[in-house]
């Protein structure tokens, strides 16, 4: 049997409004633990790719060549293409190197690749984070995750929540399939309008990456 204590939301209650005092403070802790934090890029992608995969290197060059350039490389702080990105930011050698942890009831451990590392209980306060700091958003392959990421990022810009900025979708093999269903079907039906897809840039290579986030975030 499923212990429903384990879903934080789940386990809020009018009795225990407690937990809402938890809720503002890491807010707080996590405004004050990001104030220098200089414009920075969010890599978002699979925690499950491994060194040496192809992914795995591509999402390293890009988050070098950013952080080369002067951008702070922000991610997930685990493994996978998270790691990637914080080590590719380490070796760019401008940008900070920053995680957004989350605790999760199968634990998953912070990469060694972090100049700061900042944990969250509530995924909603790190994704408020996440969207706050952020100058451009890069979605690399990935599962669930990402795509919650980049979902939520379209709605807020959609919806004007939020000031537009980049989102960009590394590796055309990989999205392509996943755009050309947004317009055979969401378009199709009327669910979304052709000037949405303003807001999504397939790229390819890291040179391409930085020189279209340059043309819209300066550092």
């Amino acid at each position: 049997m499923i212990d429903s204590r384990q879903f934080v939301i789940d386990n809020l209650s009018m009795h225990e409004s407690w937990r809402l005092f938890r809720i503002m403070a890491e807010i707080v802790d996590g405004f004050e633990d990001m104030t220098d934090v200089g414009p920075a890029v969010s890599i978002f992608g699979s925690a499950r790719a491994k060194p040496g995969d192809e992914d795995y290197e591509l999402t390293q060059e890009v988050a070098r060549q950013l952080s080369a350039a002067g951008y702070d490389i922000i991610t997930g702080g685990g493994p996978g293409l998270m790691e990637a990105a914080n080590k590719g930011a380490k070796a760019g050698g401008k940008g900070k190197s920053i995680g957004l942890h989350i605790e999760l009831p199968l634990e998953q451990k912070s990469n060694d690749f972090l100049d700061e590392r900042i944990t969250f209980r509530y995924f909603f306060i790190r994704k408020l984070v996440f969207v706050k700091y952020a100058m451009a958003y890069i979605a690399m392959p990935g599962g669930f995750g990402t795509l919650d990421e980049m979902a939520e990022a379209l709605v807020l810009i959609q919806t004007r929540r939020i000031k537009p900025f980049p989102i960009i979708l590394m590796g055309s093999d990989f999205w392509s399939g996943l755009i050309d269903w947004f317009k055979s079907s969401l378009l199709k039906r009327g669910y979304v309008s052709p000037e949405n897809f303003d807001l999504l840039t397939i790229l390819d290579t890291p040179e391409e990456v930085v020189s279209h986030i340059k043309r819209h975030v300066i550092v």
